[in-house]
């Protein structure tokens, strides 16, 4: 904004603006080009949101941070909107058991292995790794994961940029501490052109979690639009201490869709516990980014 195209009726409601302590919020809205930036405080964290689309920053941040306020044991969230270019995190980095959310990062291993052997999947893995997401099979996640092995694991984690996942020890994969913020990057690679994984691959991927067994549809796709595609993995698991793990991670995309978010939680009393606070959150963001 230059100083010589302000009219002379914007410098005087500048003017008051200022007198009002708003510049700054003026001048960061008052342009397409800027994103605007809000926080909320929630249990003593901040749900963060920035977004090209004037207004939504403030709400989203709010309603999220509504939605969690009150809510037992700990969770985490992050999510994006290419549409608008939104983006917003709330303890994105702090660790959580997977659960069965990390067969998604299986799969990815899985996929890069074969792009780098220059061969398909046979009809093993490809019976094992439907199985594994769309049922969330554990057996079949156990024979892929060691088929795959720790150098696997953590080459694909490194080339999709997944800096904070560390794999579960020896066959606990589903002990791998994740993050929001890593499985959200997760998310986005497989919804857009990158150099880890191909169009093919991606798509295959895509395709197995819109295929995910209908009582295992819960989570974040709480909340969608019927107009959107909807690929998800869940997670959940009871342990002695911090109760109930429960995770969900998915992408919405289709007529226009191009958004995802991963929810992380434990010290869930219940599972259902745990799924309501998912959901929760899932609602107010899937209500507000499309709006």
């Amino acid at each position: 904004m230059h100083g010589s195209r302000i009219s002379t009726c914007t410098r005087r409601g500048l003017a008051a603006l200022v007198a009002a302590g708003s510049l700054l919020t003026v001048l960061t809205t008052a342009t397409s080009a800027s994103a605007s930036t809000a926080s909320t405080a929630v249990g003593g964290s901040k749900v963060v949101c920035t977004s090209k689309k004037p207004g939504l920053a403030p709400v989203l941040s709010q309603h999220i941070a509504d939605a969690l306020h009150g809510r037992q044991g700990a969770s985490a969230l992050a999510i994006y909107d290419r549409r608008t270019r939104t983006h917003c995190e709330f303890k994105a980095g702090t660790h959580f058991d997977s659960a069965s959310v990390v067969k998604v990062t299986v799969l990815g291993a899985l996929l890069r292995q074969t792009e780098e052997a220059h061969r398909k999947l046979t009809p093993r893995e490809v019976k094992l790794a439907t199985a594994m997401i769309t049922k969330s099979d554990n057996a079949s996640t156990n024979a892929l994961w060691h088929q795959i092995g720790p150098a696997g694991v953590k080459r694909f984690l490194e080339l999709a940029a997944m800096r904070h996942t560390v794999p579960g020890p020896g066959g606990a994969w589903g002990l791998t501490q994740v993050t929001a913020g890593d499985q959200l990057t997760l998310m986005q690679l497989l919804t857009t052109d990158n150099a880890v994984l191909t169009p093919a691959s991606r798509g295959y991927a895509l395709d197995l979690m819109h295929r995910v067994a209908a009582d295992q549809r819960w989570g974040v796709p709480a909340g969608a639009p019927a107009t959107a595609t909807v690929h998800v993995k869940n997670g959940w698991l009871p342990r002695k201490t911090d109760g109930w793990r429960v995770n969900s991670v998915g992408t919405f995309t289709g007529n226009g869709h191009d958004y995802g978010m991963a929810v992380l939680s434990t010290g869930n009393h219940t599972m259902d516990y745990g799924v309501a606070t998912v959901e929760g959150a899932a609602r107010v963001i899937h209500r507000d980014l499309t709006h």
